[in-house]
């Protein structure tokens, strides 16, 4: 199969450190590619891929210090990928809408991974034009405020198999992996943390948007002997970050899409401590790899009593749920229904004509 990978241009293809979208469409690229589908990435050119590279900057729009316009950039990448769409079987776009009015004009078929959250009012009026557009959710709670759209599927996230190694022992601390930010719940790790007298070692990005909240309202809390702020890390660093932890803490506060770093925790055999929002409990199964809360009293109970969880069974839970191999099998019958649906419409509308 012939197919096309549309990346968001804000990160190379795989990131160097924070980029969970790009990420996944690293890993899914790769898979399809060993598994001997014939792939495009569109993306920034200092991505690094097996597949045909299209670089569409010269490298990620956040480490440009001439600070590109991000518009522009993605528009003109839409207007390449589809002059080149007819010799593609199928296009996946991971730039949430900007294609949208040409998408739905072409014969390729094409469908678009959704990342975000979609709580937003103006999405709703968005895919109610554009309700013919195929998507394709991460998790079925992401669904919940536009399940009249033309949803495809869910396809969970998934990581190489050896990307993590399974970590049997783990060190006597907590970790947090993530962005600083209002609804990541950093306060709330901290508060876990402090309370069950464990370390705690924190590896965030902090945006732009966010650096008011961080010297606010982190920055005061970073000042104990138990808390280690260590900052934004890349994959060969959270290999032995996460694995080594007694506990990944994802106190969210928000409906959260998927949570890539929860299965990143379950690769290394790291169990989960979550709070009940969004995907969580998709991924995190309650008392089997983890525990799934309501409140910070209940989180750090559960916190107390993360040795009950078993760090084999969490390892085997990600290998037989969230391994990049199903995450593109999954996504292969997503595009090869759209396929045969087009190639349907098309015999129809021959019939017709002929008629």
């Amino acid at each position: 199969m012939k197919i096309a990978q549309v990346a968001p241009l804000f990160e190379s293809v795989p990131p160097t450190a924070y980029g969970g979208t790009e990420r996944v469409v690293s890993y899914l690229t790769e898979a399809l590619v060993a598994q001997g589908h014939e792939v495009t990435l569109f993306a920034s050119g200092d991505s690094d891929t097996a597949a045909t590279l299209q670089p569409m900057c010269e490298r990620s729009l956040r480490t440009d210090p001439r600070r590109p316009d991000w518009v522009m950039r993605h528009t003109m990448m839409v207007d390449e990928v589809f002059s080149q769409a007819h010799g593609f079987d199928v296009i996946h776009w991971h730039i949430d809408f900007l294609h949208y009015p040409l998408a739905q004009r072409f014969s390729v078929p094409s469908v678009t991974t959704l990342h975000g959250r979609l709580d937003l009012p103006d999405l709703v009026e968005l895919h109610q034009q554009f309700q013919a557009m195929p998507l394709v959710s991460i998790s079925d709670s992401q669904r919940a405020p536009m399940l009249q759209a033309n949803w495809c599927g869910t396809v969970y996230h998934g990581l190489p198999l050896s990307l993590y190694g399974f970590h049997e022992t783990p060190g006597d601390y907590f970790a947090f992996v993530g962005r600083v930010s209002p609804e990541k719940g950093l306060d709330r790790a901290i508060g876990i943390a402090i309370a069950c007298g464990t370390p705690l070692r924190i590896a965030a990005k902090v945006d732009r948007a966010d650096e008011a909240y961080f010297e606010q309202v982190i920055r005061p809390l970073l000042d104990h002997p138990l808390i280690d702020f260590v900052g934004e890390i890349g994959d060969a660093q959270k290999n032995d970050f996460i694995g080594r932890a007694k506990a990944l803490l994802f106190p969210v506060d928000w409906p959260e899409p998927f949570g890539l770093v929860m299965i990143e925790a379950l690769a290394c055999g790291t169990p989960v401590v979550a709070w009940q929002r969004g995907s969580v409990p998709e991924v995190i199964k309650h008392g089997v790899t983890g525990f799934v809360v309501d409140n910070q009293a209940d989180a750090i109970a559960a916190a107390r009593n993360i040795h009950r969880i078993d760090r084999t069974r969490c390892r085997e839970v990600f290998e037989r749920r969230f391994s990049a191999d199903t995450m593109a099998h999954r996504y292969l019958q997503v595009y090869q229904a759209l396929i045969d649906a087009r190639s349907d419409n098309n015999a129809q509308a021959a019939a017709l004509k002929a008629a």
